[in-house]
C-alpha cells in the first residue's frame, strides 16, 4: 500500500510538524499542553474507540460495561496525565493507547471504588459514535473468541485507518459529482489485476474501457495517498509511516486467512 511520491496527499517530512501526534509529543516534551495538542489527541481518540471497545469486550466485559469502561478509558486519556507519559521512542499513538487501556483494566477495581472519572461526563455519546462511524469489518464469533485482546485491537485499528480513508476518498469523489463511480470502483482498490473485470466495470459505468482503467487507476492512487495521511497521523515520525503500514496490511490479511 505504498503512494506514488507524486500523489496528492502524500506525507513528507515538513507535514509532521502539525500532525496529530507529533503535536501531542511535542506538547508533552515542552510540558505545556495547550488547546491545540488537546484538540488533536481528541480526534485521535475518536478513531480509537472501536479498538479500545473491541480489545475491552475481549477481555470478558459484557457490552454495557465495555462502553462505560471505554467511555472512561478516554476520559482518562484525555483529562489525565497522556501527554507527560508519551514517550518519544515509542512514536506509535497505537502502542501507547494498547499500554495505557492494559493499565487502565488493571487497575479497574481501584477505580470503582472512587467516583467515576469526568463527573459523568461523557467523552462523546455512544449512539454519536456508533453513528459516525459504522464498521464495514464484521469480526466473526470464532475469531472473537479465540484471538487474543491485543490481536482483536490490531485488527480493529487496522479496519478503522482503512475506513477512514474510504470514508474520505468517498467525500473528495461526491464533491466533485463522482460519488456513482466510487461506489462502483471503490471494491476494486485493493484487487489484482485479473480479479477486475474492465468490460463489466465499461457497460456499468457507461464510460470505454480505457477510461475505467485510468479512473481505477487514479482511485488506487488517491486512496494510498489518504490512508498514508491516516497512518501518518498516529506516528511521529515519516520513517515510521511504512513500517506502520506494513503492520496495517499484516494484520488485515490475518483477518483474511
Amino acid at each position: 500500500m505504498k503512494g506514488s511520491a507524486n500523489t496528492d496527499g502524500e506525507t513528507s517530512p515538513s507535514r509532521f510538524a502539525t500532525t496529530r501526534w507529533s503535536v501531542v509529543l511535542s506538547c508533552a516534551k515542552s510540558k505545556a499542553a495547550n488547546d491545540t495538542a488537546r484538540k488533536a489527541l481528541a480526534e485521535l481518540c475518536r478513531i480509537y474507540w472501536r479498538p479500545v471497545f473491541a480489545f475491552i469486550c475481549r477481555r470478558g466485559y459484557s457490552v454495557a460495561d465495555a462502553q462505560d469502561l471505554t467511555q472512561d478509558f478516554f476520559l482518562m486519556v484525555l483529562e489525565g496525565n497522556l501527554l507527560s507519559l508519551a514517550d518519544p521512542r515509542r512514536g506509535r499513538f497505537r502502542s501507547l493507547v494498547l499500554k495505557a487501556l492494559q493499565n487502565f483494566l488493571i487497575d479497574k477495581h481501584d477505580r470503582q471504588k472512587t467516583q467515576k472519572r469526568g463527573g459523568g461526563m461523557q467523552f462523546v455519546s455512544w449512539n454519536d459514535w456508533m453513528a459516525e462511524a459504522p464498521s464495514q469489518l464484521s469480526i466473526p464469533a470464532t475469531t472473537l473468541a479465540s484471538w487474543p485482546a491485543d490481536k482483536i485491537f490490531d485488527l480493529r485499528w487496522a479496519a478503522t485507518m482503512v475506513e477512514q480513508a474510504l470514508r474520505r476518498l468517498a467525500e473528495e469523489c461526491e464533491s466533485r459529482g463522482r460519488r456513482r463511480m466510487f461506489s462502483v470502483l471503490s471494491k476494486y482498490l485493493t484487487a489484482d489485476r485479473l480479479d477486475v473485470s474492465y468490460a463489466d466495470l465499461s457497460a456499468s459505468l457507461g464510460v470505454p474501457e480505457n477510461s475505467v482503467k485510468r479512473l481505477l487507476h487514479h482511485l488506487r492512487e488517491r486512496y494510498r495517498a489518504i490512508l498514508r495521511d491516516e497512518v501518518s497521523q498516529t506516528v511521529e515520525t515519516p520513517g515510521e509511516v511504512d513500517d506502520e503500514i506494513r503492520y496495517l496490511c499484516a494484520a488485515l490479511a490475518t483477518d483474511a486467512r
